[in-house]
């Protein structure tokens, strides 16, 4: 999936010489954790509420209201925003995203064209909302993880099996991080399956050894069967 299908594209920014209050303001106003700061049309920096929380005064409970009001005025956006800004393009997929976030230690991003233009933000929340959507969790339905031979026509031999008891595969997910050498872990979500379908299959998958847990989500039950 790429950002641009998970994005918001209602971009709130701020001029570099706005005062610091008028940061403030929007980022409460819009309920938004990052603005985009503008100069000369282009965007120069990123000012997020952890940058207005490091210029605030330290000390600001040994200060009259007054005080720290004065404070804040006399800063402006272009003091406190990080720069250059870290940005993702409209065809970085959510993986890619998720990892620019994760080694760069913020919230999120504005996503920009080929041109350097705004087009729109990603956060954190975007790309939980993604990976929910991904997982087939608004399916509910059941859960199997297994531990399968690498090997051609693993996964195809556990579907099969399902699509037998007329289930309905809502996703596939497969890794080899961690897995012992020559297998991987798969991930399979699937629905429309009954009380005794479900029964039938793990038993089945038990018998070769494969399965390692099931969670049936309709119902909030969990087994497991290896560590």
């Amino acid at each position: 999936m790429l950002v641009k299908e998970w994005m918001s594209t209602k971009v709130v920014t701020i001029d570099s010489g706005s005062p610091l209050q008028e940061a403030i303001n929007l980022l409460m106003e819009h309920n938004i954790s990052m603005l985009p700061v503008m100069e000369d049309g282009r965007m120069v920096g990123i000012v997020t509420d952890r940058d207005v929380k490091r210029a605030s005064p330290s000390d600001a409970c040994l200060l009259d209201f007054q005080n720290i009001m004065y404070h804040v005025a006399r800063k402006e956006v272009g003091s406190i925003m990080s720069k250059p800004p870290i940005t993702v393009t409209l065809d970085h997929t959510i993986e890619e995203t998720a990892e620019v976030l994760l080694q760069n230690g913020i919230s999120g991003a504005p996503v920009v064209d080929e041109q350097g233009v705004i087009k729109g933000i990603i956060t954190k929340d975007d790309l939980f909302s993604a990976l929910i959507s991904l997982s087939g969790l608004s399916h509910k339905g059941v859960l199997f993880g297994f531990q399968l031979e690498d090997q051609p026509g693993s996964i195809k031999e556990v579907t099969d099996a399902i699509r037998a008891c007329s289930g309905r595969l809502a996703s596939i997910v497969s890794t080899y991080e961690t897995a012992p050498q020559g297998h991987r872990y798969v991930y399979i979500r699937a629905f429309d399956l009954d009380a005794e379908s479900i029964a039938k299959l793990q038993e089945e998958f038990n018998q070769k050894g494969i399965l390692l847990f099931k969670v049936d989500l309709s119902n909030n039950k969990r087994e497991f069967f290896r560590n």
